[in-house]
């Protein structure tokens, strides 16, 4: 068996566990800030890695996995939480596990294997909790990662009805080597709503010799001392914490919960500085806001787009402006670097309709530049036209790989900007802002300042 280089320590630990876009790296760094051991990942698909490339951000001081296809980020961490971050990887095939395990097992704490996930995305797979029927399959991967990755390996499950059924396969599970192992103390059918079976995993926790993480128990979780009675009701090593954490992050806190603005400003500052996207950002807040969506404030929230849009409901627009142009001047890899065929030296020539006679600029559609609708390079342009009588231009988008290239044709000549982007309203964007700088409309030395153009 491969020797464990880093010694992740399971007894009596407080760990953030896997939720479903809500484990991205800025809850990671928020739930550590408050007093988290350790910190899961949400599920990471094999497959998703697989496809994926490994890069140093040195905008960010990050390493990202990038998907090969379009640069969007599969798993982004840093040197802050990499002694204490786990990935938690969504498998079925102990081959595809040991190929991601060996490809990032440089870059975190420990790996984790899904086995509980009752979603039927997971279980379609044959993964999560799917592989509660499959014990042979679920030792297979498990003992194919002990037997040869560095760093410590679990795996998360769900308890079947039965409580001697779940501590045979708990004690199967347990022979391939694993760390520890958590408990999610409801069956695979049983939702929120129904009691958690703490008797089941303190039965388990007498019964196997690693640390047994407890799970399931945010009904009855609302403060930190909360987080201690569980743990003594399963009579466990450890806690694991998803939904009280997702609501407030600062469960953690020995020293008592924080008011939720400061957490959402704390939350936001870390999804500033390490770019998170929009999505996944709003995504967050919504699961901390909850009911209060629907006040007026919540509401104008939920009509925001751009990160910094969100930033700006709670005063915090212009620490995100400054940063968002930092990065950009700085050539962060998502607007400049990113092209179909990047991760494929060998790719084919691209058959597109840029081959033809384009007046084409080096200029990024940076939407933080552009804080008002009149400001857009295509709101310009219909302002132009409309003054002087012109048609307006038509836009021919071009989708390669989930990147996508904009054509703008106006009094016969064609304007493109040369780089991709992930979405086609970006991209129509950025091929109005060279319209527009031929135009006179915006200045070349105006692109330059704010960075869409790097001299």
């Amino acid at each position: 068996m491969t020797k464990i280089t880093n010694k992740l320590n399971y007894d009596n630990k407080i760990i953030l566990a896997p939720m479903v876009r809500v484990g991205t790296l800025p809850m990671r760094l928020l739930a550590l800030d408050y007093g988290a051991d350790i910190v899961c990942t949400e599920e990471l698909i094999d497959w998703k890695f697989l496809k994926s490339i490994r890069r140093e951000n040195d905008v960010l001081g990050t390493v990202d996995y990038l998907d090969k296809s379009d640069g969007s980020v599969v798993f982004r961490t840093c040197q802050k939480e990499k002694d204490r971050v786990v990935v938690q990887l969504g498998t079925c095939d102990p081959e595809r596990a040991l190929k991601v395990a060996k490809m990032i097992e440089g870059d975190v704490a420990g790996i984790d294997i899904n086995m509980g996930c009752p979603k039927e995305f997971s279980l379609k797979g044959g993964m999560g909790a799917a592989l509660l029927r499959q014990p042979e399959k679920a030792k297979s991967i498990l003992s194919t990662l002990t037997k040869n990755i560095k760093v410590p390996i679990t795996c998360k499950i769900r308890v079947f009805e039965d409580e001697e059924e779940t501590l045979s396969l708990v004690k199967e599970l347990v022979s391939t080597g694993i760390a520890a192992i958590a408990i999610h103390g409801r069956t695979k059918a049983e939702r929120p709503q129904h009691p958690n079976r703490n008797g089941t995993i303190r039965k388990i926790a007498e019964n196997i010799c690693i640390p047994v993480i407890a799970n399931g128990g945010s009904r009855e979780i609302e403060k930190y001392g909360d987080i201690i009675k569980f743990r003594k009701a399963c009579g466990c090593s450890s806690v694991m914490i998803a939904r009280t954490a997702e609501g407030n992050c600062s469960i953690f806190r020995k020293q008592g919960l924080l008011d939720l603005e400061s957490v959402i400003v704390n939350y936001l500052k870390y999804a500033i500085d390490y770019d998170n996207s929009p999505s996944n950002t709003k995504y967050c807040i919504q699961n901390m806001l909850k009911e209060l969506q629907e006040t007026p404030r919540g509401k104008k929230f939920l009509e925001c787009q751009t990160l910094e849009q969100i930033c700006a409901i709670w005063d915090m627009a212009e620490y995100c402006r400054k940063k968002q142009l930092k990065f950009h001047s700085q050539g962060i890899l998502s607007r400049r670097e990113v092209t179909p065929d990047m991760f494929s030296p060998k790719a084919k020539k691209i058959k597109t309709e840029l081959d033809e006679d384009i007046i084409e600029m080096k200029c990024a559609f940076i939407r933080v530049n552009y804080p008002e609708d009149p400001d857009l390079p295509k709101s310009k342009i219909i302002a132009y036209c409309g003054k002087y009588k012109q048609d307006l231009p038509t836009y021919k988008t071009i989708n390669q790989d989930k990147l996508f290239r904009a054509i703008a044709t106006f009094q016969g000549k064609k304007y493109s900007s040369s780089y991709w982007e992930k979405n086609k309203r970006f991209a129509e964007q950025g091929a109005a802002l060279v319209l527009a700088c031929s135009l006179g409309l915006i200045s070349k030395d105006d692109l330059i300042k704010d960075g869409s153009i790097l001299e």
